[in-house]
């Protein structure tokens, strides 16, 4: 029980525990002191003596205990999250020795090892780095070939959902909703069909012909289902005349093989961080009273097996049906003309709540961007009924509830640069937020925080610093 307590609430309860100690040896031996005397008439002098030293352990205990606190215990919370900081997310700035001066040779020999890490660890991100200038090339030139088919593409897995697109099929996946690595076809495209030319193909191993309509029924599509030898899955070919298709087009490609095989089953809090699709949004808005105040701009992007998927961003401006205050203005940068014609929050609201199907929500500070979306939900016809994790509690849960946890303080801690044009804008604080839970992933992991439960869990005991949503 005691092991799932942070150090600081551990040492605090040892501190309690020589409190109620001096408070429990002092009284037993007064007691037998006064029974020693055995003077009915020095009882209210031994009480008093009692209450003197009991008020004066307290006061002692509870001095060293701060001191302890500000001096050790605080100062190892810290450096044990600079070191795992360096260990799992790639930072590389100098340990933070003059906060651990006290702890003798520790700081000292953490400082070494986190250099001697550093050393290998850009050993390591030469090496990948040369590999992933690799795989670009290659990336490239497979994008080359695929410009010269004219058709858009799909890589569906055997459960149909996406595992790649080109820029051609994500134009026809748009039509319908945003096309989202990990998303079923199904999502898009009525289910009876696409079923129908599967089973059609899992049993005669050649490609099928197919005709499929979009889950509204407004749009029909030519397709053709392929088999992929002996991997699972199909790929799944759009006519050109049927999608509205420019041969010309660029055809960039959004892809990840690894959920080729991803079979995610289960609640959520039981399911490991690295099988969950996250979307990482932000808004800026009118003021900061979520009951009265509306949402001028709407930023979200996805986050997949660890990695943001460049591809897959929402960057929406917003109508609040309210005049924009200046002095917001001056913050974000938008105004009355600028959101003139925009949609409302019921449709961008409704955007917003399509692209995070089936993912966790993350925001920094959720609880006031959620509260804008809940008050619109009616409108919205929708249910903000996601998983939701909170980056700032994140940051208290690896760094310590008594450091600080706004955004830019996250992003000093974990070498994220906040470019200075986007900071302040719904899309530009959604991507450092996300480059912010791409680096703590791997530090919750090696803490041994590895299912979506557990990290909940562990948030909750920092519910002070804000409501839990989930």
């Amino acid at each position: 029980m005691l092991t799932r307590l942070s150090l600081r609430v551990r040492i605090f309860l040892f501190f309690c525990l020589m409190a109620v100690g001096a408070l429990a040896v002092s009284s037993v031996a007064l007691w037998v002191s006064y029974l020693r005397v055995a003077d009915p008439a020095l009882a209210s002098a031994f009480i008093l003596a009692e209450i003197l030293m009991g008020f004066g352990f307290i006061a002692l205990i509870i001095a060293v205990w701060l001191l302890f606190d500000d001096n050790v215990a605080k100062p190892i919370e810290r450096l044990s999250a600079q070191l795992r900081a360096r260990a799992h997310a790639g930072v590389s700035t100098d340990m933070d020795m003059q906060a651990a001066r006290y702890l003798g040779d520790l700081a000292p020999a953490a400082a070494g090892l986190a250099e001697q890490l550093s050393g290998k660890t850009m050993n390591v991100a030469q090496a990948v780095a040369a590999e992933t200038a690799h795989l670009a090339a290659e990336k490239q030139r497979l994008t080359a070939l695929l410009t010269e088919i004219p058709v858009a593409m799909v890589l569906a897995s055997p459960t149909h959902k996406i595992v790649l697109y080109d820029g051609q099929a994500a134009g026809v996946l748009a039509q319908i909703a945003h096309p989202r690595l990990n998303a079923s076809l199904f999502e898009y495209l009525q289910s009876m069909p696409l079923q129908a030319a599967y089973e059609k193909l899992s049993k005669s191993g050649l490609e099928v012909d197919c005709t499929l309509t979009s889950i509204d029924g407004t749009q029909t599509y030519t397709a053709r289902m392929k088999p992929l030898g002996d991997a699972p899955g199909y790929l799944l070919i759009f006519d050109d005349s049927a999608a509205n298709i420019a041969p010309e087009a660029a055809r960039p490609l959004v892809y990840d093989f690894d959920l080729m095989n991803s079979a995610v089953t289960g609640a959520f809090e039981s399911l490991a961080l690295r099988d969950l699709c996250f979307v990482v949004f932000d808004t800026e808005t009118t003021g900061l009273l979520p009951h009265k105040d509306e949402i001028v701009q709407i930023g979200a992007v996805r986050v997949v097996n660890g990695r943001i998927i460049q591809g897959e961003r929402l960057d929406i401006l917003v109508d609040p049906g309210i005049p924009i205050p200046s002095a917001s203005t001056k913050v974000h940068k938008i105004s009355d003309h600028m959101v003139q014609g925009a949609p409302d929050i019921a449709s961008a609201g409704r955007t917003l709540h399509q692209f995070a199907r089936d993912a966790v929500i993350v925001a920094h500070n959720a609880p006031f961007d959620m509260a804008f979306l809940r008050r619109h939900a009616k409108r919205m016809a929708v249910d903000w009924d996601h998983p939701i994790l909170d980056t700032v509690l994140l940051s208290a849960v690896l760094f310590g509830a008594s450091d600080k946890h706004t955004l830019d303080a996250l992003c000093d801690r974990l070498e994220i640069t906040i470019p200075q044009d986007l900071r302040h804008t719904a899309l530009g604080d959604a991507v450092v937020t996300a480059q912010a839970l791409v680096k703590m992933l791997p530090m919750l992991h090696a803490r041994g925080m590895t299912t979506f439960g557990a990290v909940i869990e562990a948030t909750r005991q920092h519910g002070r610093l804000l409501e839990d949503l989930n």
